[in-house]
């Protein structure tokens, strides 16, 4: 589950808001801003594929959703089950609900097939709520995950999961969580890339250095599709993750524009650290913003400190209690 609603306003939960989404001005009543809200994330819901509640989606992985759609976990978590033979490895557990421990069990019953070995891909509730159902079915299944909880095996960087017709390679690519594993199948060359990779929208994360340094090893690691924790599957896996780290390189680029200029001139720019004119991070978020429901930019509020918190370790900014301001020779 992503830990909380959004980084940056793009997003409602882990969803991406439509570029177009409605906004508001200062003269608009309540309730016509409520109605204008409901509309975008209506619109944002209308924009998700329905996916079917068990699909086989190659020879080797069926997915079973976790029954819990909603703005936080798009069509619902999902999870994989990954093998050809009578022992199968299984790949998160949703929630908990009880619709997806029954369609584990009849996929399984119908595949004639146990799970063996679960791998979890991160902590978060919707992907390791299932745990206990999974346990009461099939006592004997030995559950994997980075940083376990009691009970549990841990899971190393480059670990080897294999089945019949399935080898799983485990990446340790912290960003969303810092206990994130990816997989790669690597009879099919496609990833499992958990939550820091979606099938719709943008993800969240706890730290930005780190999670870009994870998508850029998760990008050179396969060249097929991937498969994510939440929403469709990306016929081109590698493609859209340079589209994440391009949008994130993006928003830094805004940041840095922002800094540039001094407060109410537009367009001067800053000649050297007495110059710069400082700013709050809420400052920032409400230029570059501008055009999003300010309901989001409270929330949007904590993409833009891990920025500005990027920009200091290279050493492109300062920081004073809560004030930022660009350092000369990063304004050239």
């Amino acid at each position: 589950m992503p830990s909380s609603p959004i980084n940056e306003p793009r997003l409602i939960g882990i969803a991406s808001l439509p570029e177009s989404s409605t906004t508001t001005s200062k003269n608009e009543s309540l309730s016509t801003f409520m109605i204008s809200l409901k509309n975008t994330i209506k619109k944002m819901a209308t924009q998700l594929v329905s996916l079917p509640e068990v699909e086989r989606l190659s020879p080797t992985i069926i997915r079973i959703l976790g029954g819990n759609p909603g703005k936080f976990t798009l069509q619902g978590t999902n999870t994989y089950l990954v093998g050809k033979g009578s022992n199968r490895l299984l790949i998160d557990t949703g929630d908990g609900k009880e619709s997806w421990i029954q369609n584990l069990k009849e996929t399984l019953e119908k595949e004639q097939a146990t799970v063996t070995s679960c791998i979890l891909t991160h902590w978060h509730p919707d992907h390791v709520g299932g745990v206990g159902h999974l346990l009461e079915y099939l006592p004997k299944t030995v559950i994997h995950k980075n940083s376990p909880d009691k009970g549990q095996t841990d899971i190393k960087d480059g670990q080897i999961f294999a089945t019949e017709g399935a080898t799983l390679r485990a990446v340790h690519s912290p960003g969303h969580t810092h206990d994130h594993m990816a997989l790669v199948l690597e009879e099919e060359n496609v990833m499992f890339t958990g939550d820091n990779v979606l099938g719709h929208g943008t993800a969240v994360f706890e730290d930005l250095v780190t999670y870009l340094n994870s998508l850029e090893r998760m990008r050179g690691l396969f060249s097929g599709k991937a498969y994510p924790g939440h929403g469709t599957v990306l016929e081109d896996g590698p493609s859209r993750i340079g589209e994440y780290i391009r949008h994130r390189k993006e928003r830094e680029s805004q940041v840095i524009q922002v800094l540039k200029s001094a407060k109410n001139k537009p367009g001067v720019t800053v000649a050297s650290d007495e110059e710069a004119d400082e700013w709050t991070s809420m400052e920032i978020v409400k230029i570059i913003y501008k055009n999003v429901p300010e309901n989001l930019h409270v929330p949007a509020n904590g993409g833009i400190v891990q920025i500005l918190n990027k920009l200091h370790s290279d050493d492109k900014v300062a920081k004073e209690q809560d004030k930022w301001k660009l350092k000369a020779r990063a304004a050239l």
